[in-house]
């Protein structure tokens, strides 16, 4: 499914997603047509590493991980690569009788597994798999270990005669079989008892197909891709239950239990993912489980491109094995890829940057916008290495690695700019100034009172009387837009204290989002409103002397409070205002909008795009085609200090001030009854 939505042009794309199509036309509204496209081609470039399930043994193990020992062969999901990363309740340790290659297929087992569990077969019990694909001949294995008997239906005869052989009676609707036919035969006049659907079609026959076949109060569970367009009366005289099968069983989707670690008590839920795995891998050492039957093709992986083109070439490809040329590494290696031996040579003097993260913001924004001020791009440090390599390459860095010490210890790069997850930032912001490097991080700078006492300690150890003088600088790139430099032109003119309202639409986002999790992301407030408090520290030209936030108030069914508030900042010459940060609006009403009255005299900005003046003489408006909210100018700005030796465009005082501004906001809000 990747690669084919990899390989469809921009028309097939949108009629795969219409839901996406219309996100980019309220986005075009409000945002414009400009920054819409650049943001869709960003997106639709984005790498997606490839791959389900991978064997190997393990070459380290974390805290908390103490089930798996050095050494240990284990299953994982996830991407392939020479070495992975997983968390353990992604993981089961393969039994001495299962090999390599079988335990390869734990993942996709596990999937029919959890599809059978939903409908919950019982001895006897007489059950279809239409769609005789991998997952349902695993299936077919499965409910017959089970006791059932099974009807197994596909379109091929080859497919078919693998499922004859585990002991299945089979249908082929290509040869003007009836499967609703077949179907009330093999239940011998009374309707099967279960349908499991594992076919991938846009059609809706096999959903109909199993209510016709199906008992009264039969089950019908789909697991691969139909369409739905269901006929209620099929339902509604039989009572059938219907069900969706998500993936490999309770745990999947929930960050919690999948990246944290944190597993379901067993006595209440019985059969996790991970305990779905090792279910899989012990019927595999018992032998009810065969696999070597649905072994396609056997593919080197250094000619892994050649199994993918044999996904979307031969739809009768079952399992298709990628084998590494060495059975493990005697250490765990870390790599660093040089990509242009051209631009291994770099001028002293003139800013040379290290990345560190290649994410989407990195990747559509803050590396362009370095590139365009004239940076030369050394290195870029991800954790995958798939990203980095591939933006490496795109942007013209000089190499791309996955170990951060290239970045660090590297005598030529004097400049490090920091797009990780946000709990990161603090650490390597500390890690670049004792390197005695420039630093550019993207916001936020900290997220704890703490972290930011650290780092101001870093900055003044690296800014002694006697060493070389190192810049810190955030990324807060809205107070270098044009229609906000225009602004604080024209308040610069005003001698007196001002009124700030400034609204940020934000726009809801899962309670999941890692942006959510206070421990990573540190909160919407933190994360991202403290744009806010920097734009009004800077418009208003003088220091934070208060703040106090409100969020709404606790409601059923709002699991996120914290991204629906309102923060007053009062300031020493009197000047005080509002940040409104709301998640709960409409999203095609405009994202941002900031607003300032003083004097008699109002300055009105919409999105980034308009600025309207009220009672200015010789102002009365400022637009643009595009949508410009400073990140170029925010990136050029640091550069050309640097360059010329200059202190960071934002003082460094500053920067700490908006930090504890901020965090105070969002204790406030977390304290609040």
């Amino acid at each position: 499914m990747l690669v084919d939505f990899g390989r469809a042009s921009l028309l097939q794309k949108a009629l795969k997603q219409p839901e996406r199509v219309k996100m980019v036309v309220d986005k075009a509204r409000t945002d414009g047509v400009m920054t819409t496209i650049d943001a869709v081609r960003s997106k639709l470039g984005e790498p997606l590493p490839l791959g389900y399930c991978h064997v190997g043994k393990v070459v380290d193990a974390g805290s908390g991980c103490e089930n798996f020992a050095i050494g240990d062969r284990v299953a994982s999901n996830g991407p392939h690569a020479d070495i992975v990363s997983v968390p353990k309740n992604l993981c089961a340790r393969i039994p001495d009788e299962v090999s390599d290659e079988a335990a390869a297929f734990t993942v996709v087992a596990s999937i029919g597994l959890q599809g059978m569990r939903l409908a919950a077969p019982t001895l006897g019990e007489a059950f279809v798999v239409t769609g005789a694909g991998l997952i349902g001949l695993l299936t077919v294995q499965l409910l017959l270990a089970q006791g059932c008997r099974v009807l197994a239906i596909d379109f091929d005869d080859a497919k078919l005669r693998l499922a004859a052989e585990f002991g299945a009676q089979t249908c082929n609707p290509g040869k003007g079989e009836d499967p609703v036919a077949a179907g009330m035969a093999f239940s011998r006049g009374a309707g099967v008892d279960g349908v499991i659907i594992t076919a991938s079609t846009a059609s809706s026959d096999p959903v109909t197909q199993a209510a016709r076949m199906s008992r009264k109060r039969g089950r019908i569970i789909l697991v691969g891709v139909t369409g739905l367009e269901l006929n209620r009366a099929d339902f509604y005289e039989k009572e059938l239950s219907f069900q969706v099968s998500c993936s490999y069983g309770p745990g999947r989707y929930d960050p919690q239990y999948e990246q944290k670690g944190q597993d379901y008590p067993l006595g209440f839920v019985r059969w996790t993912e991970q305990r779905n795995f090792e279910a899989v891998l012990d019927m595999m050492a018992s032998g009810r489980l065969r696999v070597e039957p649905l072994i396609s093709s056997r593919i080197p992986f250094d000619d892994a491109p050649q199994a993918y083109d044999l996904l979307t070439s031969d739809k009768s490809a079952l399992g298709v094995l990628l084998l590494y040329a060495h059975p493990q590494l005697p250490e765990l290696q870390r790599r660093t890829i040089p990509l242009d031996t051209a631009k291994q040579i770099f001028e002293p003097g003139t800013p040379t940057v290290g990345f560190l993260g290649a994410g989407n913001y990195a990747s559509r924004v803050l590396i362009p916008a370095f590139r365009k001020a004239g940076a030369q791009l050394h290195s870029i440090v991800t954790a995958g290495g798939t990203s980095g390599a591939i933006q490496a390459r795109k942007a013209g860095f000089a190499n791309a690695s996955t170990d951060s010490s290239v970045i660090f210890g590297s005598a030529e790069i004097n400049t490090v700019a920091i797009a990780t997850r946000h709990d990161t930032h603090a650490r390597l912001v500390i890690e670049t100034l004792e390197a005695g490097k420039n630093v550019f991080v993207e916001k936020p700078l900290a997220l704890t009172a703490a972290e930011v006492d650290a780092v101001e300690a870093a900055y003044t150890e690296a800014n002694q009387v006697d060493s070389t003088p190192v810049r810190l600088m955030v990324g807060f790139n809205r107070r270098f837009a044009p229609h906000v430099q225009k602004m604080k032109a024209l308040l610069s003119t005003v001698n007196e204290p001002k009124s700030f309202i400034m609204t940020m639409n934000a726009g809801a986002i899962p309670p999941n989002h890692w942006t959510q999790d206070i421990a990573i992301g540190g909160g919407r407030i933190i994360g991202e409103a403290c744009h806010y408090v920097d734009l009004m520290r800077f418009l208003a030209g003088s220091p934070i002397v208060s703040v106090s936030a409100r969020r709404m108030g606790n409601s059923p069914g709002v699991e996120i409070t914290e991204d629906k508030a309102v923060l007053t900042l009062g300031f020493a010459d009197g000047s005080f205002g509002t940040i409104n940060y709301f998640a709960n609006g409409a999203k095609d009403f405009p994202k941002e909008r900031i607003e300032a009255f003083c004097a008699g005299r109002v300055l009105h900005l919409d999105n980034f795009r308009s600025l309207q003046g009220y009672g200015w003489s010789g102002f009365r408006k400022m637009s643009s085609w595009s949508q410009d909210k400073g990140q170029d100018a925010c990136a050029a700005a640091f550069l050309a200090a640097i360059t010329k030796g200059e202190p960071s465009p934002i003082a460094a005082t500053e920067i700490f001030e908006v930090a504890r501004a901020t965090i105070a906001a969002a204790m406030q809000l977390r304290e609040q009854k």
